[in-house]
């Protein structure tokens, strides 16, 4: 057999890798590069121009960062217009949010009925793709077989490779309807093959929209409240879309400049998203969560939550990476309009339930974070907590397990990658390709008979 993957030759060989890949951060300075093309105060480097979305944080007064309640825009319309519209007339918003990122505009009443019964008419999978695609090749982790999934469908698609407008719009469209179908069937076979625990696969209810697909397929008896549905509905709606700079939509974007085919770019979005450091923080905080309900006595004395939040900015608990999971965040300074919404109506669902004394501890983090971090890092930037402080726990509350808070995330944001890779084929015309600096010396080749080792 040959040795070339032994214990030890790897190890060898992965330790000159290291040896001969890493970067003095010091030459990032030097030489003016902007890492994760951010700017030295934090802030995106300037990379697009887009009228999709408007996150916005902060002004700059004279050079100087000055922090605002945050504000978020899809299509120049607020999302708390949006969404205390869609409360106060008592219905659901995520297909009219999906529609108005896609289409530019907000939809007749017409218009919303005849998108949200096409989007229901098009749920279903492709004859033979769950037992071929999901049953057949399972997967522990589900924004896995998401990517997996939405890849697979190409070759479903007489048209895959076609590049007129409408073949992109009925392809979003498509997979926006399709995403929810296949996380609960990824989930349900993981159930089985994994977890030892029965798999129930529901037939589809065309009566139903998005959030309430979503609930249905995921619970043994179908059953669920109507305030049930409209809080993952408000979740969706959140979530749908934040920019064209977030890690995720940057990648469906940089994919879509290089003329690839929508499944292809689309896929490469939800493998972005499966990151711990984007769509993977609402399960980070709720691993925070349950690590400090474990480790703190009195979850109602502040002052042993701020001892222990400061043992853990000093890398002493929880997983050790010295973060409060849930706040901050790269462009948002006094407010997250997100988590504003989401803490309100988190607040509603929690009322007078056991799991309110969870919130309860969450929301004194949030209100503690900043003065512990200032204590601790000597920081006094102005921090509030992001959408991911409420929604692990929201989840959690309408009985979702754990391993899907990231796969509701991709389903949300499947509408505004659509929005923004369309936007790119009409007006992008050039392929994304930021440039490097090399610091790499030249050297002379040694002949294979004379190298060492």
């Amino acid at each position: 057999m040959p040795t070339f993957i032994s214990g030890a030759n790897i190890t060898g060989l992965c330790s000159q890798l290291a040896e001969n890949s890493v970067i003095d951060p010091k030459l990032y300075e030097k030489y003016h590069v902007k890492r994760g093309l951010r700017n030295s105060d934090g802030t995106g480097v300037m990379a697009g121009i887009t009228n999709i979305c408007n996150v916005h944080g902060y002004l700059m007064n004279e050079g100087e960062m000055e922090p605002i309640p945050g504000q978020l825009f899809f299509r120049g319309y607020s999302i708390n217009d949006i969404v205390g519209s869609v409360e106060a007339e008592d219905r659901y918003g995520y297909e009219e949010t999906a529609f108005l990122l896609l289409f530019g505009h907000l939809p007749t009443e017409k218009e919303l009925k005849n998108f949200t019964t096409y989007i229901s008419l098009k749920r279903d999978l492709p004859n033979g793709f769950v037992e071929d695609m999901i049953l057949k090749a399972p997967s522990k982790n589900v924004m896995n077989k998401l990517a997996r999934s939405v890849l697979a469908l190409y070759s479903y698609d007489d048209d895959c490779e076609s590049k007129g407008l409408e073949n992109e719009m009925r392809t979003a469209v498509s997979l926006i309807a399709k995403l929810p179908v296949i996380m609960a069937s990824a989930y349900q076979v993981k159930r089985r093959v994994f977890d030892n625990q029965s798999m129930i696969m529901h037939p589809l209810n065309y009566e139903e929209n998005t959030a309430q697909t979503i609930l249905s397929l995921l619970r043994p008896d179908r059953q669920y409240t109507k305030e049930e549905a409209q809080m993952l509905d408000v979740l969706l709606m959140l979530q749908a879309e934040h920019g064209g700079g977030n890690n995720s939509t940057f990648t469906c974007r940089v994919l879509t400049s290089s003329g690839t085919d929508p499944y292809s770019a689309y896929a490469s979005a939800i493998s972005s998203l499966k990151g711990p450091r984007h769509g993977g923080a609402n399960l980070q905080v709720i691993n925070m969560l349950d690590n400090f309900k474990a480790n703190i006595k009195n979850w109602e004395d502040e002052g042993e939550v701020a001892d222990y939040m400061r043992r853990t900015l000093r890398k002493e608990t929880n997983d050790g990476s010295g973060l409060i999971y849930g706040m901050g965040h790269a462009v948002y300074t006094i407010s997250d309009p997100r988590a504003v919404i989401l803490k309100k109506k988190a607040f509603q669902l929690a009322k007078g339930r056991e799991i309110e004394a969870e919130f309860r501890l969450l929301e004194t983090i949030e209100r503690l974070t900043p003065e512990v971090f200032r204590e601790v890092k000597g920081s006094a930037k102005t921090m509030c907590a992001n959408v991911d402080m409420y929604s692990g726990l929201v989840y959690r509350m309408l009985g979702i397990p754990d391993e899907l808070f990231t796969p509701l995330f991709a389903v949300a944001r499947m509408s505004g990658w659509a929005a923004h890779r369309m936007e790119e084929i009409l007006t992008g015309n050039r392929i994304i390709r930021p440039a490097y600096k090399a610091i790499a010396k030249e050297r002379e080749y040694i002949k294979i008979g004379n190298r060492e080792g």
